[in-house]
């Protein structure tokens, strides 16, 4: 007698039981693999796209961004970051699309595609709680705790601000501004009118970690905590 040529699928069975055994296997791969993205996304890493050119030139339109998603669990949000933060505020306009089809918003939960921009926004956090930041110096500069801040990540031609303010950023809050001032509705924005300029902490999503795609913008050290290091702590 001699030995046959046959497969034997993992569970010892042949024919159509090896089929079923496959589906199976292949059940728990897509399970397993949408558990994983999942709690990626949630708790470590999470992709978005820049509509805007609020943020240029460090970020600039059609940017897909990777965001961290451990500052905000930890509460490890500083001056220079740039974060992506929920628009509880409602600063968005209200007639902004926030349609989506079910395979885009899959795709979007498990970090497949992109977030999109309906219900996000991204600025960089100038002021923290108890700071006073006040534009601007005779130099015409931001400053912060009474100490003028040199900005290089604003767009090039652009002013620190072309409006005045002094305000003292309430705790558990973020004074925010993008880096294209003449062209950012960001917290200067949003004084007057029954609107509040400051962000809540639990707002944010994260701090932006690189620019992944596309490769011709690939850049990491966004944030830029090392511009502020010279500045007290609010009294």
């Amino acid at each position: 007698m001699t030995d046959s040529d046959y497969a034997i699928d993992s569970d010892g069975d042949t024919g159509s039981g090896g089929f079923f055994a496959w589906i199976r296997e292949l059940a728990l791969i897509v399970v397993v693999a949408f558990v994983i993205f999942t709690l990626l996304r949630v708790f470590i890493v999470q992709v978005f796209w820049i509509p805007s050119a609020s943020m240029r030139d460090t970020l600039v339109e059609n940017d897909r961004i990777a965001v961290s998603r451990i500052a905000a669990h930890t509460g490890n949000i500083e001056r220079g970051d740039v974060v992506v933060f929920d628009d509880q505020l409602d600063w968005l306009p209200s007639n902004l699309s926030t349609g989506d089809s079910f395979a885009n918003a899959v795709g979007k939960f498990v970090g497949f595609l992109p977030g999109g921009s309906d219900k996000t926004l991204v600025k960089r956090v100038i002021g923290v709680g108890g700071d006073h930041v006040t534009c601007c110096t005779a130099e015409g500069k931001v400053a912060v705790n009474g100490v003028p801040v040199d900005e290089p990540y604003i767009a090039d031609g652009q002013l620190p601000s072309d409006i005045s303010f002094d305000i003292t950023v309430p705790q558990g809050t973020l004074w925010v501004m993008g880096d294209n001032r003449g062209n950012s509705a960001d917290s200067r924005y949003h004084m007057g009118s029954g609107e509040t300029p400051y962000v809540p902490e639990d707002a944010v999503v994260g701090t932006v970690s690189a620019v992944i795609w596309p490769t011709s913008h690939w850049k990491v050290g966004l944030n830029r905590r090392d511009v502020f290091a010279g500045i007290p702590d609010a009294q």
